[in-house]
């Protein structure tokens, strides 16, 4: 990442106007270093105590720009994270499950926190730093120059090595701070993994195991952060000691050329007093760039996901008078190629989700039943053909086979996708599920702990039936089901369809396909259908008889 990277402004454009303050203060020090050397050098030359109330107002005032750049940069950093943080989320979601199914969501996580939260370290230290390593050095070289040109032909000469040295050790500590970075995704990610398997691991009594693969992990990271910190201590040492070298320098001629007459005591006192001014920053920015080597590394990550394209975005549609009724959606010659399989599933998938009719699609295991549910609700893009016109985010109901459930309540997760559903239209959604036999108010662990998989299943459904969409893709609704709760959930599904709702279910048991006006066979290279009803470009169909 580049010192100020011009992606960092553009999509954190709130830490804009703090970042050019920061600007203005940084030239404000510079005059301050200035004339605080200028009356230094005449107090001592002339043995003058007049000089002393203008340098302690000097000092005062380098004293309230400090404080207001340090509060600069922390308004800069707050701007700066929250944004990055909220744009970062934003197209994670925008990226779709698909894209986020083949990244580890621990990984994710840690950049959305601890990652981005490392770049406050940037603004608050390094950008400040940045700021004055541009302004002070160039100042302070023009006021040496003219009043010492060759004072400023030797710190011209040896002020460059300084950014120089410091650009080659930070390519190595970037490098370092990558590596450290991956290694600390890799435990995050392995760590969750260990913690989310861990009652299956126990029941096969491989929980002691994972310890010695947690210990290696945590062994590289280890090894990560302690090359990154030696690399850290040394390059300060480089640094320090270039500085120091090229201010002896200077200090030499000076020494010499006052001892021998060729120049005045002010003259010199002045640019033995400026000479350590114009390395002091450009030291300090390097000690500070290893401070915020993480953050960096972290916004990289950061911008690798933002500048990811987003899937084409789905056509929202009219509902109508009816919320659930909707136009008629179209999958044409739909195939979908899948990294690791000769061929793709589905292969070519061609039919009609029609408003007010219920449609199963059925098929071996394997071909692309699931996949093809995530095309139409555009979580995923095809590698071949259309689905037209593309039923929009807030159109789609769906019910995937794994649902995922979150710490709360039953009624929590239920109203994940209307918080403020009244109670009663809850408890309405979860009867329809034939969600019985579990409280609404009962307690929910993450990824559902304390259920078993049917009734996730149903808490999943009723979260789908709450906000009555025009498309309702359900995977699997009724596997787990006794006879029972299955016919109640058929007979909602029934219901839905009859408001003028499209349900496009993924089933394989009996019943589900019995209930279907159209079932849709995916089997094979070719999708054939059954129609159970009218043909599947006829108008909605009523309940079947």
């Amino acid at each position: 990442m580049r010192p100020l990277d011009p992606r960092l402004l553009r999509y954190a454009r709130r830490a804009a106007l703090p970042i050019a303050v920061l600007a203005a203060l940084g030239a404000i020090t510079a005059g301050l270093i200035i004339v605080q050397a200028a009356l230094l050098a005449t107090a001592i030359a002339d043995r003058t105590a007049a000089i002393l109330v203008p340098l302690a107002a000097v000092v005062a005032g380098r004293a309230v720009t400090a404080w207001a750049s340090e509060a600069t940069a922390h308004r800069a950093s707050a701007a700066a994270t929250s944004e990055l943080r909220r744009r970062l989320l934003t197209h994670v979601i925008r990226l779709g499950p698909a894209w986020r199914s083949e990244h580890k969501t621990a990984g994710l996580a840690e950049l959305a926190t601890q990652g981005i939260d490392a770049l406050d370290g940037y603004f608050t230290g390094y950008l400040p730093k940045l700021i004055l390593a541009v302004v002070v050095p160039l100042a302070v070289l023009a006021t040496i120059t003219a009043a010492d040109p060759l004072s400023g032909v030797v710190v011209a000469v040896t002020l460059p090595l300084v950014p120089v040295f410091g650009a080659l050790i930070g390519m190595a500590t970037g490098r370092h701070a990558k590596e450290r970075w991956r290694a600390l995704g890799t435990l995050a990610h392995h760590f969750l993994d260990v913690v989310t398997g861990l009652p299956t691991l126990k029941v096969f009594g491989r929980a002691g195991a994972q310890r010695e693969q947690i210990a290696n992990v945590t062994d590289r990271y280890r090894k990560a952060t302690m090359a990154a910190l030696r690399l850290s201590f040394l390059s300060s040492f480089a640094l320090e000691l270039i500085a120091t070298m090229s201010v002896a320098l200077v200090a030499t001629e000076i020494g010499l050329r006052l001892a021998y007459g060729h120049l005045d005591l002010r003259t010199g006192l002045l640019v033995l007093i400026l000479a350590p001014e114009a390395y002091l920053p450009l030291r300090a920015l390097g000690t500070q760039f290893h401070a915020t080597a993480d953050g960096l590394a972290a916004a990289e990550e950061a911008f690798a996901v933002l500048e990811t394209p987003a899937p084409a975005g789905c056509v929202a549609h009219s509902a109508g008078n009816s919320r659930l009724h909707g136009p008629y959606t179209r999958v044409e010659h739909v195939a979908v190629r899948h990294e690791g399989r000769a061929g793709p599933a589905p292969r070519d998938a061609t039919l009609t989700i029609v408003p007010g009719s219920i449609t199963v699609l059925t098929g071996p295991s394997g071909c692309g039943k699931s996949t093809l549910l995530e095309v139409i609700r555009g979580a995923r893009q095809p590698s071949a053909g259309t689905v037209t016109p593309r039923p929009g985010p807030d159109d789609v109901g769906w019910l995937p086979q794994d649902p995922t459930l979150f710490t709360g309540t039953v009624a929590a997760n239920i109203r994940l996708g209307w918080p403020d559903a009244p109670d009663a239209v809850v408890a309405e959604a979860a009867r329809e599920a034939a969600l019985d036999d579990v409280p609404l108010d009962a307690p929910v662990g993450e990824r559902g702990v304390g259920l078993s998989a049917g009734q996730r299943r149903r808490v999943a459904l009723a979260r789908a039936l709450l906000v009555r969409r025009p498309v309702l893709l359900l995977d699997e609704p009724t596997a787990g089901l006794d006879a029972e709760r299955e016919a109640i959930v058929l007979r909602t599904l029934r219901g839905y369809a009859d408001a003028g709702g499209a349900v496009l279910v993924v089933a394989h048991r009996p019943a589900v396909i019995d209930a279907a006006d159209t079932v849709a066979d995916l089997a094979g290279d070719v999708l054939s259908f059954e129609a159970t009803g009218e043909s599947e470009l006829a108008p909605p169909l009523g309940a079947r008889g």
